[in-house]
């Protein structure tokens, strides 16, 4: 099994490398990443040494770096991106060009290489706000915010390679991940990293958005599994069955932590917020997954998590200095 995963650096990118690793011996893995504010070295601590690992730095915008890394693999998970909502609202430069654009750029190599299975991750918010039913993976895309937007955007020309050109692509959608390793500037990590020096937690609006949270690791799961057995040309929804208002979710990492809840602080919602994200995981069920780790139990750990690893979250928001600047200025 030879991989190429790009954007292994990031978040879900170094969880999934290292449960591929610790689940398939036979797993030859490399990883592509730009190294941007989110995606780091320090991320990959303990699975650089792995011989089984091997590392690039390049941006999947760039044709020529793509094609390169993608030679000789067997399958690529494609799990680069923009993911933070609030930065594509300042400006939505970077995630057109890096989830529309670099898919892109990602499926025409794929096709070079003649992969045997591409998996292209994406998320929830491609339906939009769930205002009934959860949603299913046949419900019309509806994104509200230029992020979702551009991950709608990148589903559709997914699919269109797969009936045009035959490529073997599958999609993934999970819901909101939580875990080890994800950038401080999501809710989880942010609001342990602001309790934990006793500064005011900006909550949007009432606080009573609801959000699916889904642990990262049932979630490396989940795509291993349709990296191996999901059906090209299909999408599936990823879901943690943990629908919690956010206020909860504060509510919890304050007393993880045994900080008040004086320090929340309601602020302005942010344009075009979802009130809702909910969706139908039917389909994956059928295929044997179900979400392990239970929400009190993974968001307590969780955020020990950070909590123990203080210097890694400084370096982490000061790679993102000028953003947290920015956004939260008079929030």
């Amino acid at each position: 099994m030879r991989l190429l995963v790009t954007g292994g650096a990031g978040f879900i990118g170094c969880n999934f490398v290292r449960h591929v690793l610790a689940q398939r011996r036979n797993a030859r893995v490399r990883v592509l990443d730009k190294l941007t504010y989110a995606g780091s070295i320090d991320n990959l601590e303990g699975v650089l040494d792995d011989p089984r690992v091997e590392f690039v730095q390049g941006d999947i915008c760039d044709q020529a770096a793509i094609e390169t890394a993608a030679e000789g693999a067997d399958f690529i998970v494609h799990l680069a991106a923009e993911s933070h909502v609030d930065r594509s609202i300042i400006s939505a430069e970077a995630a057109v060009q890096t989830n529309f654009v670099g898919s892109f750029r990602v499926f025409e190599a794929a096709r070079a290489a003649g992969v045997s299975r591409v998996l292209h991750v994406s998320t929830d918010e491609v339906y939009g706000a769930c205002e009934g039913e959860p949603f299913v993976e046949g419900d019309p895309l509806n994104p509200r915010n230029p992020y979702s937007a551009t991950k709608a955007g990148a589903d559709r020309l997914a699919h269109s390679y797969f009936v045009t050109h035959g490529l073997p692509v599958v999609i993934a959608r999970p819901s909101n991940n939580y875990g080890p390793w994800q950038y401080p500037e999501k809710l989880i990590p942010f609001f342990v990293w602001r309790a934990l020096s006793d500064e005011h937690l900006p909550v949007y609006g009432s606080g009573l958005q609801i959000r699916d949270w889904l642990h990262v690791l049932d979630h490396c799961r989940a795509l291993l599994l349709l990296l191996e057995a999901g059906e090209p040309g299909e999408a599936y929804n990823i879901h943690g069955g943990n629908e919690r208002p956010n206020l909860e979710t504060i509510r919890l990492i304050l007393d993880e932590l045994g900080k008040p809840e004086s320090l929340i602080r309601h602020v302005e919602d942010r344009p075009g917020h979802d009130v809702r994200y909910a969706m139908d995981a039917a389909k994956i069920t059928a295929l044997g997954w179900r979400p392990e780790i239970e929400w009190e139990t993974g968001i307590r750990a969780t955020v020990r998590w950070f909590a123990e690893h203080r210097e890694w979250m400084e370096r982490s928001v000061a790679r993102g200095k000028a953003y947290f600047e920015e956004w939260y200025a008079g929030r």
